[in-house]
């Protein structure tokens, strides 16, 4: 395995600094990145988005449907993409190397988690721009409760280190702790931590590997009837093999309508997942028979 980091460091040699400050972070990314590419070589996973995912993410979270609150959404959206333009940034698939930002299905469906849930402890791994980040915090300051914290390994380039979390800007700072290095260490123990969240998502490494790894951990903290966001999981087998070990949950897969066509995507429009955990056993159970 030491061969491993080697080949991470001879491809991005700005990392060496960073090995002598945390080996054990730059190896656990280095293993990550590697595995991850392997898993490219398995078969595409398919999925067929629910046209109503909406209203029954909303009938899920016992609110309205049409759902008032994604007017603000809609007022928000513009004025977050025209920041980032201002900043010299185009918004959508692959603006930040090779990572998109949040997509407009994703991020709505997240402000609207946030906003009807109401939530006081949020996790998320990923941040890039910080689309996603700024959608949270704007959610939560209108409630007038709750916290996000977010995971992320920030890029060895320096010009996209500058560009981390952008989006937010300083907004409800706080109401925002970012916490710099790799789920695979950084999760756990804020999970521990923090003893039960209400709101997970999950945008960072999109392998299969690491998509258990985040959702095994986040469900064990996760609330009765708190919700986990999984992005772009037509990348990997990760949501599936979740749900299929997982059936006391309720999940949906959705389509994440990008501001421009995602041509390496499904549809080119992308996908997410939404995975509800019931309130009690009894709900579950009255769920499944009436099917």
């Amino acid at each position: 395995m030491l061969g491993v980091p080697l080949r991470y460091l001879l491809k991005h040699p700005l990392a060496a600094r960073e090995l002598a400050a945390d080996p054990i972070d730059v190896f656990t990314r280095a293993r990550d990145i590697y595995i991850a590419q392997r898993e490219l070589r398995g078969p595409e996973c398919r999925y067929e988005p629910a046209p109503d995912w909406e209203p029954r993410l909303h009938a899920y979270l016992g609110a309205t449907w049409p759902c008032p609150l994604i007017s603000e959404f809609r007022e928000l959206w513009p004025r977050v993409m025209s920041e980032l333009q201002t900043r010299g940034i185009r918004p959508g698939p692959e603006s930040f190397a090779s990572w998109n930002d949040g997509d407009a299905g994703f991020v709505r469906a997240i402000w609207c988690v946030t906003r009807h849930l109401q939530p006081t402890r949020v996790v998320e791994t990923g941040v890039a721009h910080g689309v996603t980040s700024r959608f949270v915090l704007e959610a939560l300051q209108s409630n007038g409760r709750g916290s996000l914290w977010s995971i992320d390994v920030p890029p060895i380039e320096k010009s996209l280190r500058q560009q981390v979390a952008v989006a937010v800007a300083g907004r409800c700072a706080d109401r925002w702790s970012y916490i710099k290095g790799s789920s695979r260490r950084q999760l756990p123990p804020l999970l521990s931590r923090l003893g039960q969240i209400d709101l997970f998502i999950h945008d960072s490494l999109h392998s299969e590997r690491n998509v258990r790894f985040e959702l095994d951990r986040a469900w064990v903290a996760l609330k009765p009837g708190g919700v986990m966001v999984v992005d772009d999981i037509d990348a990997n087998w990760g949501f599936k093999s979740f749900t299929d070990a997982f059936p006391d949950q309720r999940a949906m897969v959705c389509e994440a309508e990008p501001v421009r066509p995602d041509l390496r995507r499904f549809n080119h429009k992308g996908l997410f997942g939404i995975i509800v955990k019931p309130r009690t056993a009894a709900e579950h159970a009255f769920e499944r028979i009436a099917g």
